[in-house]
């Protein structure tokens, strides 16, 4: 083995460890280092009689690394980050790579990047999604920051990364500076959306179908061998079958409903409200795990609020259907969202963002692959300035089949009682957009009553505002 190493990583917890493994089966020398000296031993173990080391001090990680350095961080984000910058730069030469692998916020990735390029250290963010098992058998990667760093990276994260069916690497160059987090923050708001619309769904079978998780189980794998086939959708089926150890109960209904949240769903939500974008099935979400985690004031509120005392009447299987239109159609609303998000950021930003390329970083490897990822990639290589995914044919087609249903779905969980927030929003979403005239006229006229904020006049040109005294 040569003295020098061909890639360094810094944090071997279990991602660190799992992607250093992944580097080192593509045919590159990975120098790995951790302040955690259990760590370390763990990670020794499982680097033994491979092109593979652990350094046991920060100066002997930085000495067997190849010129120039490339070095992956693997740790928490915020101030850990900053620490292990901190600890590096001194050490660092011009040229030197440093990329941060974590879910990082991308207003932090765009400030380090501005510091480390003054220093002439090339700094990349990356998003990289796909969990424990991804990082270890091929995740999606979303690489941003000094664009001059694409070349020292690309070999290695273009053979580590999932490929799709005809071979492509998830992995492509996002923009400079922050893009990169940016792309991984929306992807993460997106699974949000995923994860409740199809919550929603379980919640709609259970409560007004009176399903059995088994019986839930089999219409998800039927589902996920069509137009709704997804990792998301393939997961559930299998969670629906599990059987606890302990009870012999399904597991699901052993799972207290209380839903836990790391934060980058409430990030791309704030960010939607920074860059005046509608993402509020996100946001509807995020908001959804929030109030779920309120599990002994909703329980105390169960006793003492009235709901709706029907029942559902109609044909299960008929209505089944139906639910499986309305979850489509609200993800396309959805992803529809989240890449206005990332338009409106690109203009902010001047990221020059390809959207196309950015769907098919998604098409295997993390946690929102999907079959329909394949429609958005053709949607933006058809038209690389739509305004919107609900404009193109495709999805135009898909809304105008599945719309009734979905107003069906929503309306009757409403009178059942039964929460929707993801697919009630994406609806509202849909309605709002293709409506020509909002109500908005009147609220502007309000704010003009109050506060003299002004309006503009149908009659006139934009740019123009009026005042009246009320």
């Amino acid at each position: 083995m040569s003295s020098k190493f061909d890639f360094g990583l810094v944090g071997l917890g279990v991602m660190g460890q799992n992607l250093a493994l992944n580097i080192e089966r593509n045919g590159f020398s990975v120098v790995g280092f951790d302040l955690d000296v259990k760590k370390q031993s763990l990670a020794a173990e499982k680097f033994a009689g491979k092109k593979m080391m652990v350094a046991a001090t920060m100066q002997a990680f930085l000495q067997k690394l190849a010129s120039p350095r490339r070095i992956l961080m693997m740790v928490p984000a915020g101030a850990a980050v900053d620490g292990v910058i901190a600890e590096l730069r001194p050490h660092l030469d011009k040229g030197d790579l440093l990329i941060d692998g974590g879910n990082t916020h991308f207003m932090d990735t765009e400030r380090r990047w501005k510091t480390l390029n003054a220093a002439g250290v090339l700094y990349v963010g990356t998003g990289v999604s796909g969990g424990e098992e991804g990082a270890l058998r091929g995740p999606s990667i979303m690489p941003g920051g000094d664009p001059a760093a694409w070349p020292l990276i690309k070999p290695v994260f273009q053979a580590i990364a999932a490929k799709t069916e005809d071979g492509e690497p998830c992995c492509q160059w996002v923009g400079d500076g922050g893009a990169g987090h940016f792309v991984k923050m929306v992807h993460n708001g997106i699974e949000y959306g995923d994860m409740q619309m199809i919550c929603e769904a379980y919640f709609i079978m259970q409560r007004a179908l009176g399903l059995q998780p088994d019986e839930m189980a089999q219409i998800f794998s039927d589902w996920n061998t069509g137009e709704l086939s997804s990792y998301l959708i393939d997961i559930t089926a299998k969670i629906l079958q599990k059987k606890d150890d302990k009870t012999g109960k399904p597991m699901v209904e052993i799972i207290l409903d209380t839903a836990g949240q790391k934060g980058t769903g409430k990030w791309t939500s704030q960010t939607a409200l920074d860059l005046g974008v509608p993402a509020q099935t996100i946001a509807e979400a995020v908001f959804a795990r929030t109030i779920s985690a309120m599990k002994e004031e909703r329980t105390a509120a169960s006793r003492q609020l009235p709901g709706p005392g029907i029942k559902f009447e109609g044909n299960k299987s008929e209505f089944i259907e139906k639910i499986r239109m309305a979850l489509f159609a609200s993800k396309i609303c959805s992803y529809a969202q989240g890449f206005q998000l990332m338009e409106a950021a690109d203009k902010e930003y001047g990221w020059n963002l390809n959207f196309g390329n950015i769907a098919l970083l998604w098409r295997a490897g993390c946690i929102i692959r999907a079959q329909f990822l394949g429609e958005i990639k053709a949607a933006f290589e058809k038209n690389r300035n739509l305004p919107n995914l609900l404009l193109d044919d495709y999805f135009k087609a898909v809304i105008a089949r599945t719309q009734t249903a979905w107003r069906n779905v929503v309306a009757t969980a409403a009178q059942l009682g039964i929460p929707t927030p993801a697919f009630s929003s994406a609806l509202a979403y849909y309605d709002s957009y293709r409506c020509e005239r909002l109500p908005a006229n009147l609220l502007q006229a309000q704010r003009d009553f109050f506060g003299a904020h002004t309006y503009e006049r149908v009659d006139a040109a934009r740019g123009q505002f009026f005042h009246t005294e009320w």
